[in-house]
Protein backbone atom coordinates (compact mmCIF):
# COMPACT_ATOMS: atom_id res chain seq x y z
CA UNK A 1 0.00 0.00 0.00
CA UNK A 2 1.43 3.32 -0.89
CA UNK A 3 0.73 5.90 2.06
CA UNK A 4 2.09 9.28 1.95
CA UNK A 5 2.42 11.88 5.34
CA UNK A 6 0.61 15.13 5.13
CA UNK A 7 0.62 17.95 7.20
CA UNK A 8 -1.56 20.69 7.24
CA UNK A 9 0.25 24.02 8.43
CA UNK A 10 -1.38 27.75 8.80
CA UNK A 11 0.44 30.44 10.49
CA UNK A 12 -2.36 32.01 12.47
CA UNK A 13 -3.13 30.71 15.80
CA UNK A 14 -5.38 31.41 18.31
CA UNK A 15 -3.36 30.39 21.07
CA UNK A 16 -0.24 30.80 19.59
CA UNK A 17 0.61 32.76 16.33
CA UNK A 18 3.11 32.08 13.86
CA UNK A 19 4.30 29.25 16.16
CA UNK A 20 5.44 26.85 12.94
CA UNK A 21 8.11 29.42 12.02
CA UNK A 22 9.08 29.53 16.00
CA UNK A 23 12.90 28.63 16.39
CA UNK A 24 13.37 25.55 17.81
CA UNK A 25 17.51 24.86 18.62
CA UNK A 26 18.16 26.50 14.95
CA UNK A 27 15.31 25.43 12.83
CA UNK A 28 11.43 26.29 12.63
CA UNK A 29 9.21 23.83 14.54
CA UNK A 30 7.38 23.28 11.13
CA UNK A 31 11.21 22.07 9.76
CA UNK A 32 11.75 20.14 12.71
CA UNK A 33 8.19 18.26 12.35
CA UNK A 34 8.79 17.91 8.83
CA UNK A 35 12.06 16.30 9.51
CA UNK A 36 10.83 14.29 12.35
CA UNK A 37 8.29 12.25 10.08
CA UNK A 38 10.55 11.88 7.22
CA UNK A 39 13.13 10.42 9.49
CA UNK A 40 10.49 7.61 10.36
CA UNK A 41 10.71 6.47 7.01
CA UNK A 42 7.19 4.89 7.13
CA UNK A 43 6.22 6.93 4.20
CA UNK A 44 6.49 7.05 0.23
CA UNK A 45 6.95 10.73 0.50
CA UNK A 46 5.95 13.64 2.83
CA UNK A 47 4.16 17.01 1.92
CA UNK A 48 3.72 20.17 4.09
CA UNK A 49 0.42 21.45 2.51
CA UNK A 50 -0.16 25.20 3.71
CA UNK A 51 -1.83 28.15 2.32
CA UNK A 52 1.01 30.64 3.75
CA UNK A 53 3.89 31.29 1.30
CA UNK A 54 6.04 31.84 4.03
CA UNK A 55 5.78 28.02 5.41
CA UNK A 56 5.81 26.94 2.02
CA UNK A 57 9.08 28.52 1.34
CA UNK A 58 10.36 27.15 4.44
CA UNK A 59 9.72 23.79 3.33
CA UNK A 60 10.75 24.11 -0.17
CA UNK A 61 14.26 26.39 0.33
CA UNK A 62 15.37 23.29 2.40
CA UNK A 63 15.13 20.83 -0.11
CA UNK A 64 11.40 19.20 1.36
CA UNK A 65 7.85 18.86 -0.40
CA UNK A 66 5.69 21.63 -0.13
CA UNK A 67 2.02 22.23 -1.95
CA UNK A 68 0.33 25.26 -1.62
CA UNK A 69 -3.64 25.43 -1.53
CA UNK A 70 -5.71 27.01 -3.71
CA UNK A 71 -8.33 27.50 -1.18
CA UNK A 72 -8.48 28.30 2.40
CA UNK A 73 -9.71 25.82 4.43
CA UNK A 74 -11.40 25.47 7.96
CA UNK A 75 -9.71 22.26 8.78
CA UNK A 76 -5.88 20.42 8.58
CA UNK A 77 -8.21 17.67 7.41
CA UNK A 78 -10.02 20.00 4.84
CA UNK A 79 -6.58 20.99 3.64
CA UNK A 80 -4.91 17.97 2.85
CA UNK A 81 -8.10 16.70 1.34
CA UNK A 82 -7.46 19.60 -1.61
CA UNK A 83 -4.31 18.05 -1.86
CA UNK A 84 -4.96 14.43 -1.97
CA UNK A 85 -6.87 14.20 -4.78
CA UNK A 86 -3.47 15.24 -7.59
CA UNK A 87 -1.09 12.68 -5.35
CA UNK A 88 -0.85 9.59 -6.21
CA UNK A 89 -1.11 6.99 -3.10
CA UNK A 90 -3.69 4.51 -1.90
CA UNK A 91 -4.09 6.30 1.83
CA UNK A 92 -2.72 9.34 3.71
CA UNK A 93 -1.78 10.27 7.21
CA UNK A 94 -2.66 13.49 8.66
CA UNK A 95 0.17 15.29 11.19
CA UNK A 96 -0.04 18.02 13.19
CA UNK A 97 2.84 20.44 11.90
CA UNK A 98 3.79 21.18 15.92
CA UNK A 99 4.76 17.78 16.77
CA UNK A 100 8.37 17.83 16.19
CA UNK A 101 8.71 14.70 18.71
CA UNK A 102 6.29 12.49 16.32
CA UNK A 103 6.50 8.44 17.01
CA UNK A 104 7.61 6.30 14.83
CA UNK A 105 5.99 3.10 16.55
CA UNK A 106 3.32 4.85 17.02
CA UNK A 107 2.71 6.03 13.20
CA UNK A 108 3.74 2.47 11.82
CA UNK A 109 0.84 0.75 13.63
CA UNK A 110 -1.41 3.35 11.85
CA UNK A 111 0.04 2.57 8.77
CA UNK A 112 -0.47 -0.90 8.79
CA UNK A 113 -3.83 -0.75 10.37
CA UNK A 114 -4.77 0.92 6.95
CA UNK A 115 -5.01 -1.87 5.41
CA UNK A 116 -8.46 -3.00 6.93
CA UNK A 117 -9.98 0.36 7.85
CA UNK A 118 -10.67 3.93 6.39
CA UNK A 119 -10.33 5.71 9.09
CA UNK A 120 -7.66 5.02 11.91
CA UNK A 121 -6.35 7.31 14.72
CA UNK A 122 -4.39 7.69 18.05
CA UNK A 123 -5.14 7.77 21.78
CA UNK A 124 -3.45 7.73 24.88
CA UNK A 125 -4.53 6.52 28.15
CA UNK A 126 -5.28 9.67 30.44
CA UNK A 127 -4.02 9.13 33.97
CA UNK A 128 -4.06 12.82 35.54
CA UNK A 129 -7.13 14.35 36.68
CA UNK A 130 -5.84 17.99 35.36
CA UNK A 131 -5.57 16.53 31.85
CA UNK A 132 -8.93 14.80 32.02
CA UNK A 133 -10.69 18.25 32.94
CA UNK A 134 -8.32 20.19 30.39
CA UNK A 135 -11.14 21.60 27.80
CA UNK A 136 -7.63 21.42 25.25
CA UNK A 137 -7.39 17.63 25.73
CA UNK A 138 -9.91 16.36 23.27
CA UNK A 139 -11.23 12.60 25.06
CA UNK A 140 -12.58 9.49 23.30
CA UNK A 141 -14.57 6.58 23.91
CA UNK A 142 -14.70 3.82 21.87
CA UNK A 143 -16.52 0.42 21.53
CA UNK A 144 -15.37 -2.85 22.17
CA UNK A 145 -13.60 -3.21 19.07
CA UNK A 146 -11.70 0.31 19.60
CA UNK A 147 -14.23 1.74 17.46
CA UNK A 148 -14.24 5.62 17.94
CA UNK A 149 -18.09 6.54 19.31
CA UNK A 150 -17.59 9.77 20.76
CA UNK A 151 -15.13 12.81 21.17
CA UNK A 152 -15.76 15.67 23.77
CA UNK A 153 -13.37 18.59 25.62
CA UNK A 154 -15.92 17.30 28.16
CA UNK A 155 -14.79 14.69 30.82
CA UNK A 156 -16.22 11.34 29.04
CA UNK A 157 -17.85 9.13 30.12
CA UNK A 158 -18.78 10.67 33.11
CA UNK A 159 -18.81 8.63 36.50
CA UNK A 160 -21.48 8.86 38.70
CA UNK A 161 -19.15 6.94 41.40
CA UNK A 162 -16.32 9.36 42.53
CA UNK A 163 -14.47 6.91 43.98
CA UNK A 164 -14.28 5.90 40.20
CA UNK A 165 -10.10 5.59 38.71
CA UNK A 166 -8.91 6.89 35.37
CA UNK A 167 -8.47 3.65 33.98
CA UNK A 168 -11.01 4.04 31.00
CA UNK A 169 -10.01 7.56 30.03
CA UNK A 170 -8.30 8.26 26.69
CA UNK A 171 -7.14 11.49 24.98
CA UNK A 172 -7.44 11.82 21.41
CA UNK A 173 -4.11 12.13 19.69
CA UNK A 174 -4.55 14.30 16.18
CA UNK A 175 -3.05 12.16 14.01
CA UNK A 176 -5.68 10.58 11.39
CA UNK A 177 -5.11 8.23 8.78
CA UNK A 178 -7.63 8.46 5.79
CA UNK A 179 -8.41 5.54 2.74
CA UNK A 180 -8.11 8.29 0.10
CA UNK A 181 -11.72 8.08 -1.37
CA UNK A 182 -12.39 8.46 2.42
CA UNK A 183 -10.53 11.18 2.91
CA UNK A 184 -11.97 13.02 -0.18
CA UNK A 185 -15.88 12.17 1.21
CA UNK A 186 -14.70 13.38 4.80
CA UNK A 187 -13.76 16.64 3.03
CA UNK A 188 -17.26 17.13 0.77
CA UNK A 189 -19.23 16.44 3.58
CA UNK A 190 -20.42 19.18 5.43
CA UNK A 191 -18.85 20.31 9.15
CA UNK A 192 -21.21 18.55 11.22
CA UNK A 193 -23.42 19.66 14.17
CA UNK A 194 -21.65 18.09 16.95
CA UNK A 195 -18.43 19.02 15.20
CA UNK A 196 -18.91 23.28 15.31
CA UNK A 197 -20.33 22.63 18.97
CA UNK A 198 -16.96 21.26 20.22
CA UNK A 199 -14.42 22.08 17.79
CA UNK A 200 -13.51 18.89 16.95
CA UNK A 201 -13.53 17.66 13.17
CA UNK A 202 -13.12 13.62 13.73
CA UNK A 203 -16.72 13.65 15.48
CA UNK A 204 -17.80 15.07 11.45
CA UNK A 205 -16.45 11.20 10.55
CA UNK A 206 -18.76 9.59 13.44
CA UNK A 207 -21.77 11.59 13.42
CA UNK A 208 -21.85 10.98 9.61
CA UNK A 209 -21.86 7.23 10.76
CA UNK A 210 -18.99 5.92 9.73
CA UNK A 211 -16.13 4.49 12.16
CA UNK A 212 -12.74 5.46 13.08
CA UNK A 213 -10.07 2.78 14.57
CA UNK A 214 -8.54 3.92 17.58
CA UNK A 215 -5.33 2.66 18.57
CA UNK A 216 -3.78 2.50 21.64
CA UNK A 217 -0.41 4.47 22.60
CA UNK A 218 1.98 4.98 25.28
CA UNK A 219 3.81 8.04 23.42
CA UNK A 220 3.16 11.36 25.00
CA UNK A 221 4.47 13.75 22.29
CA UNK A 222 4.66 17.51 22.71
CA UNK A 223 2.13 19.49 20.84
CA UNK A 224 3.17 23.20 20.76
CA UNK A 225 0.36 25.11 21.58
CA UNK A 226 1.73 28.17 23.84
CA UNK A 227 4.58 29.56 24.76
CA UNK A 228 4.82 27.60 27.68
CA UNK A 229 5.16 24.15 25.40
CA UNK A 230 8.02 25.92 23.18
CA UNK A 231 10.06 26.39 25.88
CA UNK A 232 9.68 22.92 27.06
CA UNK A 233 10.28 21.75 23.49
CA UNK A 234 13.73 23.54 23.39
CA UNK A 235 14.63 22.02 26.89
CA UNK A 236 13.68 18.43 25.55
CA UNK A 237 15.18 19.27 22.24
CA UNK A 238 19.05 20.47 23.84
CA UNK A 239 19.18 17.30 25.97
Amino acid sequence: MKVIALIPARLSSSRFDRKLMMDLCGKTVISRTYEAVVNTKLFHSVYVVTEDDEIYQEIVNSGGNSILSKHIHESGSDRIAEACESLNADAFVNIQGDEPFIDSSSLSKLVNELANSDYVSLMIKINERSELENPNNVKVIVDKDNQALYFSRSVIPFSRDSKSTLTNYYKHVGVYGFKKQALIDFSKSAPSKLEMIEKIEAIRIVENGNKIKMIETNFQGVGIDTKEDLELAISIWSK
